[in-house]
């Protein structure tokens, strides 16, 4: 059989000196790697692991409901938010009732700016949705999720570049590989029949697409929120509200 990765979690409810070591010496004996481990929020730790047998993942999930230090609370293959929970540390918080829908705060730049980074290595269609305030940093975490992804970005759309709103790309720039960076209010609001056209030409593509002001997107357009893959929030507090009508209006004051 071939390695596969697998995700191993527990709660410690006493975490004694050696309970590490005798669960690595465990691990050790049936010949099941750990490639990653780190403590993952209070008094939890996960680990990614490697085996090439399936069995010794089942045997040890069963010897570890016998040790009464610790209560194992996943154990599957491993997920994006499990290999970047690991990495970082702290789980990314998830609606409990649209599951995909992420949030994150300005605080958590970095780890944005990683699962971004994860999601752009990914190949084919997806669009993802970015909401938040001005000067959170919507548009750096995506382009800073490019860059760790090798990936070049495209603005389509944008209020960084001095509300651009691009009409045509050049041949170069309409590479699927790319990452097509779109500002759902710029392109709603400003508009025009050229710009809608290249649009729609983007939406069809087998890329990556991240739409900045997802919901104003949906409002103005005819596409939906089945046509997002992922949402994202940024908050600058977990306390504050992303309120559309308290800046939207800025962006039609030159028209």
């Amino acid at each position: 059989m071939e390695y596969k990765e697998w995700y191993m979690e527990y709660k410690i409810h006493k975490n004694r000196p050696g309970l590490l070591g005798d669960i690595a010496s465990m691990l050790g004996m049936l010949e099941v790697n750990i490639l990653t481990i780190n403590g993952v929020e209070d008094k939890t730790r996960g680990m990614l692991l490697e085996t090439n047998d399936d069995e010794k993942i089942r045997l040890m999930g069963e010897m570890l409901k016998k040790v009464e230090n610790i209560t194992v609370t996943a154990l599957r293959s491993p997920r994006l938010v499990d290999k970047l929970a690991v990495r970082h540390g702290r789980y990314i918080d998830r609606d409990s009732d649209d599951r995909k829908t992420f949030r994150f705060t300005r605080d958590e730049l970095g780890l944005l700016v990683d699962f971004l980074g994860e999601l752009f290595k990914r190949d084919g269609n997806q669009v993802i949705g970015l909401r938040g305030m001005p000067r959170v940093g919507k548009t750096e975490s995506i382009i800073a999720g490019s860059v760790c992804a090798m990936k070049r970005w495209t603005f389509v759309s944008s209020t960084m570049l001095r509300q651009t709103v691009r009409s045509q790309l050049a041949e170069d720039e309409m590479n699927p590989n790319n990452i097509f960076i779109i500002d759902g209010i710029v392109s709603t609001i400003r508009s025009n029949e050229k710009h809608y056209n290249l649009l729609k030409d983007i939406m069809s593509m087998p890329s990556t697409k991240v739409i900045e002001h997802p919901d104003i997107f949906v409002r103005e357009s005819e596409y939906t929120y089945d046509d997002f893959d992922i949402l994202i929030e940024l908050r600058n507090s977990p306390s504050e509200e992303i309120l559309y009508d308290t800046f939207t209006t800025s962006y039609s004051d030159d028209l």
